[in-house]
Parts: structure tokens; C-alpha cells; sequence
């Protein structure tokens, strides 16, 4: 059987969600891909996610990979899918892709955004689901320091969950990009970088607060990146505030979009 290769740009509100990755008795992302894939295609369709985001972190930009039958244009599967998924998973967009294309491997770099309220409003039923609230004020220009300190060629291993990575694993990570936003209301934290660990941004994130509300020096970020285990990391910030804003491919494994 003929087969076209596709990435699904997927959006999502993970708060109902056990995660990405299909797990038995639990409802996932995935889960809910495969089951509308499998409905117009007619077997089981894998759906590989770029990356595997936890229970109640969001997406404005999941990539998803696909292998369907020829017959499926990549905007008539997005059209169809969309029509079948529910309302807190949305097909974005749909992209024709080489054969060799792989939602995980081929990946360049990975782009998360932390949302962090400050006004009185983020207790607003319609912001508390998607910003961390701040109960005391945070010292942007500590936040800003600690930012840059990220960026680079680093171990992680003190920003990740214990024995989540294979024993080989080297914990390196190249942080491409790492700063602070203002916005009404509050203050985003953008992070890109070619692979991301278990927990890795909430880890930061956590870290970067407690630095900027006066509970650890300055200093500890620096400390942190030359240690080998994570017992002196910060508890990691709350999942729902967390978006996987966008994945970067080369650009020539795309062959068309809709």
C-alpha cells in the first residue's frame, strides 16, 4: 500500500490530559490522535509526537508524524481530523513531508513558553488554568541574569527528573535561546533549545523564581549547571502554565502545506 508521510502542527489545552504518550485506563493526546487516525484510515495509524509533554502542559505547536494511506492530502486529513478530534485538541496545520522525515529525530530545536502572572486578575478562573500566579514581586533584572546563564552547551542533569534518561545519557543540552518577556498582566519566559529533559523547564522555571523572590543566591544557577545530581534544584513550577510553542525542522523535509 502506497503511504504519504505528514506532520500534524497540533494545539492543545492539556489540562484533561494525562499527557502526551498513550498510557493504559488514562486519557492522552496521543491517545486521542490514534483513535480519530484509526476511524478514517482504517487500522491502527502511530501517531510520534516531537516531544512527550506531561499531564496538564499545554501546545500551541506540537509536531506529529504520520504515515497514512496515499489517498489522504495533508489538508484533507487536517479538515477530517478536526471534524472527529475534541474540542481541546485542534489540527493547525498539515505539512506533506519526505519520506525520512521523523517527528522526534529529524527535530532541530524544540521552543517552550512559561506564562508567569502578576496582577491581581491571573486569579481569574480564565487565566489561573494557563499562568503560575505570583503571590510577592519578582526582581526582573534577576530573572533577566538568570536567563542568560542558561544559554549554551550545559549538562542539565540538575535540571531533570533522576533515571529518566538512559544510563549513557550525557544530559547535554544546547539552549539556543533564553529570555524574559513583559506582558499585561505578567511576564513570559521563552526557552528554545535542540532537545529538552524530563521536567527540564519547570525545573528552570522554579529556580529562576525562587532566585528572583530572594530564596536562593543569585549564584545558584551557575551552581546548579556544574552539578551532578539534582538534590539542590528548586521543586519544579506547575505543569499548567507551560506551552510547547513551536518545533523546528530542516526545511528541506517539507514537500507541502496547508
Amino acid at each position: 500500500m502506497l503511504v504519504r508521510t505528514l506532520q500534524l502542527v497540533l494545539h492543545y489545552d492539556g489540562t484533561a490530559f494525562s499527557g502526551w504518550q498513550v498510557q493504559p485506563s488514562r486519557r492522552t493526546v496521543q491517545g486521542e490522535v490514534e483513535r480519530v487516525l484509526a476511524r478514517l484510515c482504517g487500522d491502527r495509524i502511530v501517531a510520534q509526537g516531537a516531544g512527550r509533554t506531561d499531564a496538564g502542559v499545554h501546545a500551541r505547536g506540537q509536531a506529529v508524524g504520520v504515515r497514512v494511506p496515499d489517498k489522504w492530502s495533508a489538508p484533507e486529513l487536517r479538515r477530517a481530523m478536526n471534524a472527529l478530534l475534541p474540542d481541546d485538541v485542534w489540527v493547525a496545520a498539515a505539512h506533506e513531508m519526505r519520506p525520512e522525515f521523523h517527528a522526534r529525530h529529524s527535530a532541530m530545536s524544540r521552543r517552550y513558553a512559561y506564562f508567569v502572572g502578576t496582577d491581581d486578575d491571573v486569579h481569574s478562573p480564565f487565566r489561573r488554568r494557563t499562568e503560575w500566579a505570583m503571590r510577592h514581586p519578582l526582581d526582573r533584572g534577576a530573572l533577566d541574569a538568570a536567563a542568560r546563564e542558561i544559554v549554551g552547551d550545559h549538562c542539565f542533569i540538575a535540571f531533570a527528573v533522576r533515571g529518566t534518561a538512559p544510563d549513557h545519557d550525557h544530559h547535554r543540552c544546547i539552549v539556543t535561546d533564553a529570555c524574559w518577556s513583559d506582558r499585561p498582566g505578567g511576564l513570559t519566559f521563552h526557552v528554545e533549545a535542540n532537545r529538552f529533559l524530563h521536567h527540564m523547564v519547570r525545573f528552570l522555571m522554579a529556580t529562576m523564581v525562587d532566585i528572583a523572590a530572594g530564596r536562593r543566591p543569585a549564584s545558584d544557577v551557575a551552581t546548579l549547571l556544574a552539578d551532578t545530581t539534582n538534590d539542590a534544584v528548586s521543586a519544579p513550577a506547575p505543569a499548567h502554565a507551560l506551552f510547547l510553542e513551536r518545533v523546528t525542522y530542516p526545511p528541506e523535509l517539507y514537500l507541502a502545506s496547508t
